[in-house]
């Protein structure tokens, strides 16, 4: 099965990934923290802040490809601290309504970026 990277205007990798990559008519988003492309830093000190640049992010990804965030099947939450579960649903609560993706939160112990409080990955299957 071919896969096409999906090329988007956010920071570089990390590591030897994409941020995203189309493969059987599915789009698979990498773990993802909230860092502010323009600024190639967190988004903010707070679970709520960089939650949201995480969806803005995806945002970015999915569009670059004429999808969006409605197309997203499951996405997987990270969070280094539990605690951080509310602020993180506040936030990810004004990107979604009634029609949620299928969703895992699962807890960790670090992330190798210095202050993410948590990353994100999803898949998406657009309509187009």
């Amino acid at each position: 099965m071919p896969k096409e990277t999906i090329r988007s205007e956010l920071f570089e990798p990390i590591g030897p990934y994409n941020h995203a990559v189309m493969a059987g008519g599915q789009i698979f988003i990498s773990g993802t923290p909230g860092i502010d492309p323009k600024t190639g830093q967190l988004a903010g000190k707070d679970a709520y802040l960089q939650t949201k640049q995480v969806l803005v992010n995806f945002q970015s990804i999915l569009a670059s490809v004429g999808a969006s965030l409605d197309d997203i099947a499951h996405i997987q939450v990270n969070l280094i601290n539990v605690s951080d579960f509310t602020e993180m649903n506040r936030a990810y609560s004004e990107f979604f309504s009634n029609s949620y993706p299928a969703r895992t939160v699962i807890g960790i112990a670090a992330l190798p970026k210095p202050g993410a409080l948590l990353t994100m990955n999803a898949i998406a299957i657009p309509k187009n």
